[in-house]
């Protein structure tokens, strides 16, 4: 008897940068609005508000010697030593972010080669045969990753496929905007392998992309103080409410086309990995979810959370979340045998995507 070709997690491994960035190192900055114009409350305020809705309280930024495909090498090399894998025998090698490598000082991008050759480099992979390609998907970047190596996998295409997500998001956001508050840098990465038997795997998914509308939601732009800034560098910029909108009537739309697509209810599922984007966005999302099913509001421990310390690392978040809960590194969260975990992601594009999975 044959049985089908499952995807299953092999490693995990994540690197946050040892940079602690607290809320109170922005009290002496000066942040205006889309005007060009100083906003209205006092600093101490505009913090106080953005911690209350955020619930970011620090962040994390790289080095000084480190960009985007430093940490993505190390957080594979992180998941690669933990798990004794040869780096020779992966397949593919798929390294998920935004805006490549920016050395500090500037936000001038480089992205040829691709991270993904740099990283495949950095890890001495000799075999021609490991195919090393970047990802530009906004936020679910990593999470579409998984997604496409998850077809290779069950396709036969390959056997073993490493999938990185890599930002360096405090060099590429606007000094004088206060959004920038809510970004910080990291790196997380998973091997994904083929396995026949047993009921662990990736079940389904469901991807989705607004852009008739939405596309611009997320965007590059001028400086809120074109004045104070060099008018030729470009801001990442966002319209905060439009996407909040967008990601409460769309994503629990997309978490349920999934469970249904695994014929798995939502009461079934043990956790909630969501991209830590903002907590009050993400906790309404899964209060929504829990509202399509008619069902009470959904218990704290379903949905863990490391924005108040990590902040929005974009692909980040969820392969980093991911391995310090598998590493037993969130206090009062694990995952056992056998549960299922729901992954979702929103961002540029306007892209969505979920993911089912049975450890």
């Amino acid at each position: 008897m044959s049985f089908p070709i499952r995807s299953v997690i092999a490693a995990t491994g994540s690197y946050i940068p040892p940079t602690k960035i607290s809320n109170e190192s922005f009290a002496n900055h000066r942040f205006y609005d889309q005007e060009g114009l100083p906003l209205r409350h006092d600093q101490a305020t505009v913090i106080e508000k953005f911690k209350a809705i955020s619930g970011i309280e620090e962040r994390r930024y790289a080095q000084s010697d480190q960009q985007a495909s430093d940490l993505g090498f190390l957080a594979a090399q992180n998941a690669l030593e933990s798990s004794g894998i040869d780096p020779e025998s992966l397949d593919y090698l798929i390294v998920a972010h935004n805006f490549g490598d920016i050395a500090p000082g500037t936000n001038r991008t480089t992205q040829v080669p691709s991270l993904a050759s740099r990283i495949k480099a950095r890890l001495q992979i000799k075999n021609p045969a490991c195919v090393a390609y970047d990802l530009a998907f906004g936020c679910p970047g990593w999470l579409e990753g998984v997604i496409q190596a998850n077809y290779y996998i069950r396709a036969g295409d390959a056997r073993r496929c490493l999938i990185i997500g890599s930002e360096t998001l405090s060099r590429i956001t606007d000094p004088f905007d206060r959004d920038s508050m809510l970004f910080g840098d990291g790196a997380g990465a998973l091997i994904l392998e083929a396995a026949t038997g047993g009921n662990a795997g990736v079940l389904a998914h469901c991807t989705q992309t607004h852009a008739f509308e939405h596309a611009q939601l997320l965007s590059m732009g001028v400086s809120n103080a074109p004045q104070q800034a060099d008018s030729q560098d470009l801001f990442m910029k966002m319209n905060g409410r439009k996407l909040y909108e967008l990601a409460l009537n769309h994503v629990p739309l997309v978490i349920k086309l999934a469970l249904d697509k695994a014929a798995i209810p939502l009461s079934a599922i043990s956790k909630v990995l969501i991209h830590q984007a903002n907590e009050k966005m993400d906790r309404a999302i899964l209060h929504r979810l829990f509202k399509l099913y008619d069902m009470p509001l959904p218990p704290e421990a379903l949905m863990p959370m490391t924005l108040s310390w990590l902040g929005n690392s974009s692909v980040a978040t969820i392969p980093t979340l991911l391995d310090l809960l598998l590493k037993g590194s969130l206090e009062s969260h694990q995952i056992n045998p056998d549960d299922q975990v729901v992954f979702a992601s929103v961002g540029a594009g306007m892209n969505i995507n979920a993911l089912v999975y049975r450890f």
